[in-house]
């Protein structure tokens, strides 16, 4: 990170001289409600945001807890011990972890070199600033937006992208950007985020999964991706060597659908894409998807979008 973020984080807050004199425990009202061990957005986040970022406070245990909102820790340096849901999690400098809002999270205590920040998000920042991904129904963004957004799927995302420097830029520019006053600050805010997301699809490989389970789904929602015109389940089952039948349930356990819907759904959001722009004909874009019938690409197509290819195109 760049000294110039950093310089800013260092130096030794409030609420953490307290805690060097002698304070045992955090100061739950900076937090949360009493009696619950919800962290607050409210009590965090400007009336009106929809995100803020605010610097882990070192020193001393977090005790567990959920959010409600969704949470991206950063590690600007050093490194940190996270738990999350009994799963043990070492977050090392540049790397990235997203939390969903039904993840019980605890960290243990940092010393004074070790600096990460929070992303406070509500769940409304999502929904409002990936508009860029809209026409992308890939079903590896879906996955991971569901995992955050919609509580589904697994209960974090750890990335371990320290080398990747797009990634990184990008991070530390939503740092600057959250953190001082420039103009059209909430439109470059979501603009970054989108940047940072279509980023992080593209560095699915630096994802770090705690079971085998959602490794081998995200990767085959990947190949999927790369190879929905002619790939089969037995090929990516294959060639990740996992067994087929396995492989099939933990899909459908996952992501609620087969193979074959993902697969199809797929093919006719990039069919829809070619319609919209491109003047190919109709039979050509069907086998450019993978239908070598073309009577039977029309009926899957009227079915999902309730209109035929040509009346699809015509009114683009």
């Amino acid at each position: 990170m760049s000294y110039r973020l950093l310089k800013n984080m260092l130096p030794v807050n409030d609420e953490e001289k307290k805690i060097l004199d002698g304070d045992v425990k955090i100061n739950r009202k900076l937090y949360m409600a009493e009696e619950t061990d919800i962290i607050n957005a409210k009590l965090l986040l400007k009336k009106g945001k929809l995100i803020s970022v605010r610097p882990h406070t070192r020193f001393i245990d977090f005790p567990p807890h959920t959010h409600d909102y969704i949470e991206v820790v950063y590690m600007c340096l050093g490194s940190s011990v996270h738990t999350v849901n009994g799963k043990q999690i070492l977050l090392s400098e540049g790397e990235l972890l997203f939390l969903s809002r039904r993840a019980t999270h605890s960290i243990k205590k940092s010393g004074e070199k070790d600096i990460a920040v929070n992303f406070i998000i509500l769940p409304e920042f999502f929904e409002n600033s990936l508009a860029i991904l809209e026409d992308d129904t890939s079903p590896l963004k879906k996955f991971i937006l569901d995992s955050l957004y919609l509580d589904k799927g697994p209960d974090y995302l750890h990335f371990k992208v320290a080398n990747e420097l797009c990634i990184q830029n990008l991070v530390e520019n939503l740092i600057w950007t959250i953190n001082n006053d420039v103009k059209n600050k909430r439109m470059v805010n979501r603009a970054t985020m989108e940047l940072l997301f279509l980023q992080l699809l593209n560095h699915t490989d630096s994802l770090y999964y705690d079971n085998p389970e959602d490794e081998a789904v995200v990767k085959v929602l990947k190949y999927a991706d790369e190879n929905y015109k002619n790939g089969s389940l037995c090929d990516v089952a294959n060639m990740l060597h996992y067994d087929v039948s396995w492989l099939s349930r933990e899909i459908k356990r996952k992501t609620g659908v087969n193979y074959t819907d993902i697969i199809q759904a797929k093919r006719l959001s990039q069919a829809a894409f070619y319609l919209k722009n491109t003047s190919f004909k109709i039979s050509d874009i069907s086998l450019m998807v993978g239908y070598d019938n073309v009577s039977y690409f029309y009926r899957l197509f009227n079915a999902k979008y309730g209109q035929s290819p040509k009346r699809f195109r015509d009114c683009k």
